[in-house]
């Protein structure tokens, strides 16, 4: 049945092979783990997808359904980062699509994208300036790419670009599978001043052909919290870390602020706790206030749930650790 759900759909999240097979993801996660091994399946972004490798990717309809509630968290937070009256870029993603959804609300934003589906996120936003780059469109992921636009985002200058990707490694950054959206993607992170991953824990530790954005030009990687068990994502986070990237993870939440009172499809979406982690490593210190470094041998998914939370600290403000190549 999970053969048949992959063939059928190209990609499946987990929680839906769950709920059509009727047993836990532990299971599921087991099956598809022995259906890779066998060669009849890849595990990619917290689901199962046809063999492939590293030229296959999802397409949009795939991709939607994946890790949909550490998409909304991600995005939730990824938009407490931005104020009234700023310029951002926003790459093409399910994630992005998300991010633009919530920037909607925030007033004075010029926002420039490369994606019919953030700028249809942000269509009837009275107070939102949405500006389109030229290019292709690439029917897969409702995204312009090639020269046209290219060319069209020479000479711009924002504060942040927002983009998301098919894999996150510390050795080689973001990456995707299709050159294309690559090549734009780069494009766009030379017109800001900082760079903004968003990206759930699926995609740690997970590398693709094309490198779009190099470890040491992330500023912010937004996440979600990796399970207890998931260790390549812990360890991956640890080595980003360790390379200057400000690691926020995001998780459900009540309350009030920046990402509170948002909508999704007409219906509130309950915000997002901040809390950013400010893992030990080389180049990187901990503020005075914010505690002790593990001791040594403490494992990776230890070290990140030592670190404080925000949620927890209402006077305090996400950590601005300065990376070592700035």
């Amino acid at each position: 049945m999970i053969l048949e759900m992959v063939r059928a759909n190209g990609a499946v999240s987990l929680r839906e092979l769950a709920r059509v097979v009727q047993t836990s993801e532990v299971t599921v996660r087991r099956d598809v783990r022995a259906l890779e091994a066998e060669g009849l399946l890849d595990r990619r972004h917290g689901g199962a997808v046809l063999p492939g490798g590293f030229t296959r990717e999802s397409g949009f309809p795939q991709k939607s359904h994946l890790a949909t509630a550490e998409k909304t968290a991600i995005a939730d937070l990824a938009a407490s980062f931005v104020e009234e009256g700023e310029a951002v870029v926003v790459g093409a993603g399910t994630t992005t699509q998300e991010l633009a959804r919530r920037l909607a609300r925030v007033p004075g934003l010029t926002v420039v994208t490369n994606s019919l589906l953030v700028a249809q996120a942000l269509a009837h936003a009275n107070r939102v300036e949405v500006v389109m780059t030229g290019g292709t469109l690439r029917g897969s992921n409702y995204a312009l790419v090639g020269s046209g636009a290219e060319q069209s985002l020479q000479g711009l200058r924002v504060s942040r670009a927002f983009l998301s990707g098919s894999g996150l490694t510390a050795e080689r950054g973001l990456s995707t599978s299709n050159m294309l959206s690559a090549s734009v993607d780069r494009a766009l992170v030379q017109a800001a001043a900082e760079v903004v991953v968003l990206a759930d824990h699926t995609k740690l530790g997970t590398d693709t052909m094309f490198q779009t954005v190099p470890t040491d030009v992330i500023t912010r990687l937004v996440t979600d919290e990796p399970p207890a068990h998931d260790e390549r994502a812990a360890t991956e986070l640890q080595a980003l870390a360790d390379q200057g990237v400000h690691i926020s993870v995001a998780g459900p939440g009540t309350g009030t602020g920046p990402s509170a009172g948002t909508v999704h499809g007409g219906e509130p979406v309950t915000p997002a706790r901040r809390r950013d982690v400010p893992l030990p490593g080389q180049r990187r210190s901990l503020p005075l206030g914010h505690g002790q470094p593990p001791a040594p041998g403490t494992p990776p998914g230890d070290r990140l749930r030592s670190a404080a939370s925000l949620g927890e600290q209402p006077s305090a403000r996400v950590a601005d650790l300065a990376p070592r190549r700035r």
